[in-house]
């Protein structure tokens, strides 16, 4: 009795420790451990063909070695600012001025009051 409610409690048979107590005798057999390593067998069973499946997956796609799709890179900021100033959104002076703040070349602190 105490074999099965620990097992509907959650614990496993097979890994808690058994006393004395929760041996059965049946049929000229010692049911010591009850369900739990055939449960615990099973699982173990599903978790080893997962991860083989897993494993034959990946390597055959390592070996065919597909490209993945690659997301088209933005463009820099310089970029966006020279096609502005190509489309005439800008003017020269505002493109020379923010090409010196993108390149780090000009004093770009607030103005003092």
């Amino acid at each position: 009795m105490k074999l099965q409610a620990a097992f509907w409690l959650g614990l496993w048979p097979g890994i808690v420790a058994l006393t004395a107590e929760a041996q059965v005798y049946r049929e000229g057999v010692w049911y010591v451990w009850g369900w739990g390593p055939m449960l615990l067998g099973a699982l173990l069973m599903i978790v080893f063909w997962t991860a083989v499946i897993t494993l034959v997956v990946l390597l055959v796609r390592w070996l065919v070695g597909t490209p993945r799709e690659q997301s088209p890179s933005k463009p820099s900021a310089i970029e966006i600012l020279e096609e502005r100033f190509a489309r005439g959104e800008i003017d020269r002076e505002e493109f020379e001025e923010r090409r010196r703040v993108l390149l780090g070349q000009a004093d770009v602190s607030p103005a003092k009051k």
